[in-house]
């Protein structure tokens, strides 16, 4: 049987498959006490154009897949307190704050992001960070 952690990460890893951003494709997902909770990926928030991107320009359209999982948990009242969560690039400094807000201990990563200030800050905070 496969470690936990790494059918938790394929399971992020699908979930990227879905993004809508066709700059990065990202996956989340949420587990407390082995099960997952909420998830998410990368792409536009409902109701607006999807992203196309050329080359490497900035998105500005695309919501996270870190935030789009807790907002759907915050949507569906699912407490995020004491949760784990597996993403496939860490997260930048924006959504490690929601992270840390929301009460996440750990975060399961699997490529680095380029600005590792997101990472800094989730340990600074107290977050426990590994890379798979």
């Amino acid at each position: 049987m496969r470690d936990k952690d790494q059918v938790f990460m394929a399971i992020a890893k699908n979930l990227a498959s879905l993004g809508t951003c066709n700059r990065n494709y990202v996956g989340a997902v949420v587990i407390r006490q082995g099960r997952c909770i909420t998830w998410g990926y990368n792409g536009a928030p409902p109701g607006l154009p999807h992203c196309h991107h050329i080359d490497d320009e900035p998105c500005t359209n695309a919501t996270h897949a870190e935030a789009n999982a807790l907002a759907f948990a915050a949507r569906q009242g699912i407490s995020t307190e004491g949760a784990t969560l597996y993403v496939t690039i860490s997260p930048c400094d924006s959504c490690s704050r929601l992270l840390i807000a929301a009460g996440i201990e750990t975060v399961i990563y699997e490529e680095e992001y380029r600005d590792t200030r997101g990472l800094e800050l989730l340990r600074l905070a107290g977050v426990r960070v590994a890379r798979l």
